[in-house]
């Protein structure tokens, strides 16, 4: 059988097998009122029956009957060697021909949702396992291998086009098609391939408890799936997108909710990640950030969330023009009534919104407010960190280390005092949640300056300086790495800084000492550092 001349093939035996029934019927309809000869499997058997769609059962098509449950009904000679027959070779036709097999021209092929199946809550192990389809993934990968001759269509969201294509050509479908159909299909089982692969990896680490965590395996497999095309990148003339990890359980911006406000933009989501970071680090009580830039212009623990607000945005007020708002409890009136009375905010993310509180932070209509209920029941991700690079991706784990007093090593004449230690290990935790070089003042449980991304420390903490003007009197500082100088310390000495915690280890530590010593500045070391570099 020869291709006509404009590489397209005329469709004449389909076989339609899928999971998602959408469309399926539009479908179907036109393939027989074209002459079609159509063979099915159960399910979708059943539904074309249903519209009075004549079909041919798959175990009539190849003779031999469903067995095991139905695990067992496409993996057969007759299906396979109707897809992948070369059909200009005549020793392949031959073949055909003697082992009584047709050719089939059209796939239409979905398959379980194993994906959808393992993000439920408390889903069984068998369930999952049940959910691998095998046949599917092996019918779109040989009619895609084999596009010249056959079409694959994969997603139901294609059929229109093909419907459209179908009927202007007389039933044919051309080879640009065939080709772009059969991208799809690799691409979606290799998707699919990834979630079945990152849930027995999951499976493994959970049975092997000898095993260690986090361990980084040959090949990295990331199962993302696009949720929508945004407006531009970091910039209007770059293109962008919006992908999310369907396995992911826990607070994911992926997996928010947009209760107000015009469409996030790739530079929103990128701070409202950063703003998710920040709060799930800070449970114990109310807290907020407010940032920009995914560095926080300031934060804060309080008693009440819209106290814990007010002294947020009182840290660096002129900076937080257009800024993004993270909270760690449910948005109540008071804390709503100071968000709306805020000039420039871009979003607002929280775990949930009181009802009145919402209808009053609405009247805004172009502010996002986002409702992440999975922070009210955090759970950590155990995910690595990926980094694209050109060419490659550089992994880590995340950086999760908690320091605790009796971690603290004083290293001056004077100790910090008590309450000093706890507005220390506040910033401690805060400080890694700014672009390194680092410096993060503090009073109490809330931020006065922050010093962020230089590539001195001492500019750094000359910006914190500047930034907290005379609330540096009385204040602590943390630093997300050594001092590698003495300088850094004098000029915050200068400011009124009380108390530095820093993770030591430079080899100018004496010279820091001596200059802490000088200045009757507390410091403590806790023998790790927090850098963050994008």
């Amino acid at each position: 059988m020869a291709k006509e001349e404009s590489g397209r093939i005329k469709i004449r035996r389909a076989l339609l097998s899928v999971w998602d029934k959408t469309d399926l019927i539009d479908l179907a309809k036109v393939l027989s009122d074209l002459g079609v000869e159509i063979i099915s499997t159960g399910g979708t058997q059943t539904e074309l029956k249903k519209a009075g769609i004549k079909s041919i059962s798959i175990s009539s098509f190849t003779g031999f009957p469903e067995i095991l449950g139905g695990r067992v009904k496409t993996l057969h000679p007759k299906v396979f060697g109707g897809i992948l027959a070369k059909r200009e070779d005549e020793e392949q036709e031959k073949e055909l021909t003697e082992q009584d097999i047709k050719h089939i021209d059209l796939m239409v092929i979905n398959l379980y949702p194993f994906g959808e199946v393992i993000t439920q809550k408390e889903v069984k192990e068998a369930e999952a396992i049940e959910n691998i389809d095998i046949g599917g993934p092996s019918m779109l990968r040989a009619a895609a291998k084999n596009y010249r001759w056959v079409a694959v269509v994969a997603n139901p969201k294609r059929y229109k086009k093909i419907i459209q294509e179908l009927i202007e050509n007389e039933g044919s479908l051309g080879l640009q098609t065939r080709l772009s159909l059969a991208k799809e299909a690799f691409e979606h089982t290799a998707y699919y391939d990834t979630l079945i692969a990152n849930y027995f990896k999951e499976l493994f680490s959970l049975r092997v408890k000898e095993l260690t965590e986090n361990e980084f395996p040959p090949h990295l497999i990331m199962g993302w799936e696009k949720l929508q095309d945004l407006r531009y990148g970091e910039n209007p003339h770059q293109r962008a997108a919006f992908y999310k990890n369907c396995a992911f359980k826990g607070a994911s911006i992926s997996r928010c909710e947009i209760l107000s406000g015009k469409e996030l933009s790739y530079n929103n989501i990128n701070d409202l990640d950063a703003a998710l970071a920040m709060v799930e680090d800070f449970p114990e009580k109310p807290f907020a950030v407010v940032l920009k830039h995914t560095n926080p212009c300031g934060a804060a623990c309080a008693d009440t969330l819209d106290k814990a607000y007010e002294d947020a945005l009182a840290s660096d007020p002129v900076s937080a023009f257009g800024c993004i708002i993270g909270l760690n409890r449910v948005v109540d009136m008071a804390t709503a009534q100071k968000i709306h009375d805020t000039f420039f905010v871009e979003c607002v993310l929280a775990p949930d919104y009181e009802p009145k509180a919402l209808e009053l932070l609405k009247r805004k209509k172009n502010r996002r407010f986002l409702a992440c209920p999975d922070l009210l029941s955090p759970q950590k991700s155990k995910e690595n960190m990926v980094k694209a690079i050109k060419g490659g991706a550089l992994v880590q784990t995340p950086d999760e280390h908690q320091i605790k007093e009796d971690d603290l090593k004083v290293v001056t004449e004077v100790a910090p005092t008590p309450e000093q230690i706890r507005s220390l290990l506040f910033a401690w935790r805060m400080v890694k949640h700014v672009k390194s070089n680092a410096i993060l003042l503090a009073q109490g449980e809330k931020t006065v300056g922050i010093g962020a991304g230089q590539m001195s420390r001492v500019d750094s903490s000359k910006i914190a300086v500047m930034k907290a003007g005379e609330k540096a009197k009385g204040s602590v500082l943390a630093s997300d790495a050594f001092f590698p100088k003495r300088d850094g310390v004098d000029v915050v000495a200068q400011a009124g800084v009380k108390a530095i915690i820093q993770p030591g280890g430079s080899k100018g530590d004496q010279e820091v000492i001596q200059a802490a010593n000088e200045h009757k500045i507390a410091m403590v070391f806790t023998g790790i550092r927090h850098f963050r570099h994008s």
